[in-house]
């Protein structure tokens, strides 16, 4: 195909738009395209040494498709770096994450040879699937492998996996949906029509039948079941052969081997004119597997709801203002890029990170935050990407796009957390890997052994073996119950960002608390400048502020907040859990609590002034420089709302509840009366702090440490379960288990709840899925299990572990609307 007309595309040969400028270099000439996308594959193609592919595009020998299969043309798109920018995470210089869509996820087994196969790839750091998403979160070099080697691989094995898009994944889903309501409604209706013949050869048994009649009515059924097989059973008989093909046994191959059997020794007996036919049984079997895929598929749409909600948050166009103001234009958010000014209109979403530049109004976070009142934003104010603008127009500066977003780290977190598995889970996956081998071994001696011994009994007794084993609710009970947990919490404006975060919140059996900006507000304000050595309350205060200026704990903010004017500071360097360290105009200062300032200056403050200071427990922070204290700061806080209410819930339920703090000891014990705390611990360091955890886990105790994640890195990471106070500016930099974006500490009274839920759910969904195993198997061999009875026992059990498991959702539902 010639494409030497420059007014269409040098790729696709569509027309090129007259107002766009996408041109790719190939073979020594600029060639026009119509499109990013085009632009992106030609860019990849040529970057891959593929011209030739656009050399022998002729019209007697189209062998575009020999040089590049399409398969491989669209994967190495995904190389691209700005193909990439809208979907893979950067970490370092060559590590790339990304979640990817896998297409013919069947079972535990499928995600058992997905996992093993793209973790041997070498380059892949570490790859997890969820099986309720039929997402893979994937982390590979990008200097040993490309993402495009990935798919390919996926690819070979008889997967389909390319990056999640939300819209494509909801067409995938409905797609499937609709698939399956097609072929349940041709196994239904025929299945019926089966049916009615079937009660009259077995009236015929007890009543007497023509051997005419039965064998007319045997081949009516075969002829009516051959739809029912071909098309209603084809995606059982498709998966089934790609597994053994890949020599692996999933679900699929006892289930296709069951119908296969049955339906051959039933044609079989209708040739022969002997014997008994089981063509109900084929149509109930498919009848009953599409029915539990069906409700399947809509119960893991419903357990992935909260997460389906945050990716439609984000907007897919924005208004872009030219330099002054004075030219607006409408481009996709994929466009814009740092520095972009953006016009945000009432009723508009935000369409990425930014600051606001011009113009004040409130936005809703709620989606993102679970925080339901509107957030006043002007001038110098951070907006989160996703989130509501209210009531007046908005002027933004874009600050971040993309993977970089508040949105998009939200996103990464959650998919983290449904993909991590738990020990339960693993060991689950790890049974049902095996689990359809063992079924196929049994059901082979069970063959054998009634073939010597009834003959009559074998066939039926095959095919219930095959078909009333469940592997499927082994696999499904822990994915389908975290998600539908972790989603319901995130609506909360609880994220959980690790997959063994519920597990061990449902264990925990001691809750450690920070104070400042955790059990308070952590909006401090300065109430008192007290000068101990001359300066003015101003001068000091100023120096404070700059001392303060590069930190973001709520005493720094307070500070600055109250400071006139700003000073600039040098040789910065902050003490975790002490103070800060600065020259001003060539002078050493020093800002901190009490010890810090001793040891930092070995300055001699007088006790009834530090008690006067401290009296009513307030917090006071000591300025000082080479010649001597000169100042304490005082400042205010008050209880966060529900911190109560949390702290006698937490001690009802039998935990130990303890205050570590580095305030000192009056303002330690003001809070701690209010809250009915009685271990309490005052002028803690992250160091020691962090001591007294690795005591408590050395005495058995599981450790839950809710901190601001400012300053209580260390101790939050040395916690079984670390639970950070997040906020959308320390989101993407926050490392805790789980992050309260809500900032509402009762929320952590629902999540104990649904976390000791979400594992009661968890275990009573694999016990009865081994339970079912162990009690049908045997019955089911020893010809206590009739093929129809197998199907509806099969179909039961999956549809029960999906049921029990979206109990979480209402239960999460109930607590966000009250």
């Amino acid at each position: 195909m010639s494409r030497s007309n420059d007014t269409a595309c040098f790729h696709c040969g569509l027309p090129v738009p007259p107002d766009s400028d996408f041109h790719v270099r190939i073979d020594g000439k600029p060639r026009p395209m119509c499109c990013k996308g085009c632009e992106a594959v030609a860019q990849a193609i040529v970057d891959n040494g593929l011209t030739d592919f656009y050399r022998h595009r002729t019209e007697n020998a189209p062998t575009g498709q020999e040089l590049v299969p399409e398969f491989l043309r669209q994967a190495r798109a995904y190389d691209h770096p700005q193909v990439q920018k809208t979907f893979v995470h950067i970490e370092g210089e060559t590590i790339r994450e990304a979640s990817l869509i896998l297409e013919g996820i069947t079972c535990a087994a499928c995600v058992w040879l997905n996992e093993r196969h793209i973790a041997a790839l070498p380059g892949v750091l570490d790859v997890k699937v969820n099986y309720a998403t039929h997402r893979a979160r994937v982390k590979w070099d990008n200097s040993r492998i490309q993402l495009s080697q990935i798919l390919e691989a996926v690819h070979n094995i008889g997967y389909v996996a390319h990056p999640y898009d939300p819209s494509h994944q909801e067409r995938l889903i409905e797609n499937e949906r609709r698939a399956l309501l097609k072929r349940l409604g041709v196994a239904a209706v025929l299945g019926m029509q089966i049916m009615i013949l079937a009660v009259s050869m077995y009236a015929g048994d007890f009543y007497g039948m023509e051997p005419e009649f039965r064998s007319f009515f045997s081949w009516i059924s075969l002829g009516i079941t051959l739809p029912i097989l071909f098309f209603s059973a084809a995606p059982f008989f498709r998966a089934a052969w790609r597994d053994l093909t890949h020599w692996q046994t999933g679900m699929d191959v006892p289930v296709s081997l069951g119908i296969s059997i049955a339906f051959a020794g039933s044609a079989w007996a209708t040739w022969q004119q002997t014997g008994h036919v089981y063509y109900d049984s084929v149509a109930m079997f498919v009848f009953f597997l599409l029915t539990a895929r069906y409700f399947e598929l809509v119960a893991r749409k419903r357990a992935a709801e909260a997460g389906q909600a945050l990716v439609h948050a984000a907007p897919a166009v924005a208004t872009r203002l030219g330099a002054d103001n004075d030219n607006e234009e409408t481009v996709t958010v994929t466009e814009l890029v740092a520095g972009d000014r953006v016009l945000v209109l009432p009723g508009d979403t935000v369409p990425a990170d930014g600051e606001v530049i011009e113009g004040h109004s409130s936005v809703d976070e709620s989606l993102l935050t679970g925080e339901s009142d509107p957030i006043g934003k002007q001038t110098g104010d951070r907006v989160i990407g996703g989130s509501i603008n209210f009531e007046s127009p908005l002027v933004i500066r874009v600050a971040s796009t993309g993977e970089d977003t508040v949105l998009a780290s939200i996103l990464r977190l959650l998919d983290r957390a449904q993909t991590e598995k738990p020990a339960v889970s693993q060991l689950a996956d790890r049974t049902a890997a095996w689990f359809v081998l063992g079924v196929l071994v049994l059901a082979s001696i069970a063959a054998v052994y009634w073939w010597q011994h009834e003959p009559a009994r074998w066939l039926p007794i095959l095919v219930s073996v095959l078909v009333v084993t469940c592997p499927c609710a082994l696999s499904l009970a822990t994915p389908t119950a975290l998600t539908a947990a972790t989603g319901g919490l995130t609506r909360l404006g609880l994220l959980v960002t690790r997959g063994h975060a519920l597990e061990t919140l449902a264990r925990a059996n001691h809750f450690i608390f920070d104070k400042t900006g955790t059990l308070t507000l952590g909006k401090l304000r300065v109430l008192e400048i007290r000068p101990l050595a001359g300066d003015d309350e101003a001068t000091l205060l100023n120096t404070a502020a700059a001392l303060e200026s590069r930190s973001e704990h709520p005493i720094a903010r307070a500070i600055r907040t109250a400071a006139t004017v700003k000073l600039t500071v040098t040789k910065a360097e902050s003490t975790p859990g002490g103070g800060v360290t600065g020259e001003i105009d060539g002078e050493t200062w020093w800002l901190g609590n009490i010890n810090f300032i001793r040891q930092q200056t070995g300055g001699v403050i007088d006790e009834n002034t530090i008690a006067t200071l401290q009296a009513g427990g307030r917090t006071v922070v000591w300025l000082a420089n080479r010649t001597g204290v000169q100042a304490g700061i005082m400042l205010g806080d008050e209880l966060r709302p529900g911190a109560a209410e949390l702290v006698r819930y937490l001690q009802s339920t039998g935990k130990q509840v303890t205050l570590l703090t580095g305030d000192h000891e009056l303002a330690a014990h003001a809070v701690a009366s209010h809250l009915g705390i009685a271990d309490t611990h005052w002028d803690q360091t992250p160091d020691t702090k962090l001591a007294y955890v690795r005591t408590l886990q050395q005495d058995g105790e599981i450790v839950a440490m809710i901190g601001d994640g400012v300053n209580d890195a260390p101790v939050l990471a040395g916690a079984q379960l670390s639970i950070a106070m997040g906020s959308g500016a320390h989101i993407a930099a926050a490392n805790a288990d789980m992050l309260l974006l809500s900032q509402q500490l009762p929320h952590l009274v629902t999540a104990t709840q649904v976390a000791k839920k979400t594992m009661a759910i968890i275990r009573q969904n694999l016990v009865w899925a081994v339970m079912y195993n162990l009690v049908a198997l045997p019955l089911a061999a020893t010809g206590y299990v009739a093929p129809w009875m197998a199907a509806i026992g099969m179909s039961a059990s999956s549809l029960l572990v999906v049921s029990n498991a979206l109990r979480l959702t209402r239960r999460t539902n109930k607590a966000e609307n009250a």
